[in-house]
């Protein structure tokens, strides 16, 4: 495989960076404009492959007019389970 051929991983800190806007931007905005909120440059294709990893995850989803929502409450969650919500 060629080096153009490989995909560039993102890093740990790429990826936190988009969580933190996503976070601040929660259902306010689209993928382009939430990739031109981020404090810094990256490639759109990285910016993708995070999205994705985000949506895979249950962190993030994204409605019908691609708007991205941050879903992911862990605080949220241990206050159900405080209350008595039973896991498997």
């Amino acid at each position: 495989m060629s080096q153009s051929a490989k995909l560039h991983s993102p890093t740990l800190e790429s990826v936190i960076m988009v969580e933190k806007t996503i976070q601040k931007n929660s259902q306010e905005c689209g993928k382009y404009q939430l990739w031109k909120k981020l404090p810094k440059k990256m490639m759109y294709q990285t910016y993708q492959i995070i999205l994705d990893y985000l949506e895979g995850s249950g962190k993030v989803m994204i409605d019908d007019e691609g708007c991205i929502i941050w879903t992911y409450d862990p605080e949220g969650i241990k206050k159900l389970i405080s209350k008595g919500l039973k896991l498997r």
